[in-house]
């Protein structure tokens, strides 16, 4: 049984383990007010060039004609995955679940005998995957102070990387892994695959653009004159949007995460707090029994 002393201790130290996690809950809290609106604020710019470049790539023939951002190089024997995570911890299960779904897919590629190689995005995500996948990592970035300090630049500049590094032929498919953000509570794992672009020409109908009242419309310059620009200017937009849903999802995870632990501490402070009462009251109890067992031998 521990003593008195260890036992106030110990309870001194969970309250200021729960004065920490308080703050920091707090801290989240603030920060949440603005990461998910700026998530949101992203999605529809995301979305809308998602169907410009479906439009454009349903009026440019499959073939050697095709850019090769989109057509692909035709194999599919390397895999690329870039694993975006958070460069802090203390966020619950934010950055496990991520790298959860990126090591269900290394498995997958690995038993079809496909070639993987991983580029890291945080640093958190390094140092899981690293435990079981080391061989594989090629590099990770660092996001210094969050992507929305960074901004745009820094997806910009991970774009141009994955462009040449595709021009080089260093891989085959590029697939972004980030958690969307739901809500506080909810965070959703998505894998996103970046090249070649994954676009259906047949998810949109034909009238989910403007209306245009019947007009004949046409491009220039050529379709894919338009699409050798937007297709790298994209690789930049999901990723950047990607990012913006990571941060909002890390500060939802760590507030909830924080919550949790505040109460957590909450209830060991009580139960702490009543085993030091009791072994108080018997230390007290024990002393008047000696006290008045001297007294009566007396």
């Amino acid at each position: 049984m521990p003593s008195l002393k260890d036992l106030k201790n110990r309870i001194n130290s969970v309250k200021s383990t729960q004065k920490i996690t308080k703050a920091m809950k707090m801290v989240a809290a603030t920060t949440l007010r603005r990461a998910p609106e700026a998530a949101i604020a992203a999605r529809p710019y995301a979305t809308r060039m998602q169907r410009v470049l479906r439009s454009l790539a349903a009026a440019v023939p499959a073939g050697d004609g095709a850019p090769v951002l989109l057509g692909g190089t035709g194999k599919d024997e390397i895999h690329l995955l870039v694993v975006a995570t958070a460069e802090r911890g203390l966020c619950g299960g934010f950055n496990s679940s991520i790298v959860r779904l990126a090591r269900q897919r290394i498995h997958e590629l690995q038993a079809a005998g496909k070639t993987v190689r991983i580029l890291c995005i945080g640093r958190k995500g390094r140092d899981q995957l690293r435990r079981t996948y080391a061989s594989l990592i090629i590099d990770t970035i660092e996001v210094a102070g969050g992507i929305r300090k960074q901004g745009f630049p820094l997806a910009a500049k991970v774009g141009e990387r994955l462009i040449a590094m595709y021009a080089a032929g260093e891989f085959d498919v590029a697939t972004l892994f980030f958690s969307e953000f739901k809500s506080v509570i909810a965070q959703l794992p998505t894998a996103l695959q970046l090249i070649p672009a994954a676009l259906d020409t047949q998810a949109v109908p034909a009238d989910a653009g403007p209306d245009l009242g019947g007009a004949i419309y046409e491009y220039e310059p050529e379709e894919d004159e338009i699409l050798e620009a937007l297709l790298p200017r994209n690789i930049a937009v999901q990723i950047f949007a990607a990012l913006l849903e990571n941060a909002a999802s890390e500060e939802g995870a760590r507030m909830s995460a924080m919550d949790n632990a505040t109460r957590n501490a909450g209830d060991m402070i009580n139960r702490l707090t009543l085993v030091y009462n009791r072994s108080r009251q018997a230390a007290i109890t024990k002393e008047l029994i000696e006290i008045i067992s001297g007294a009566e031998a007396l």
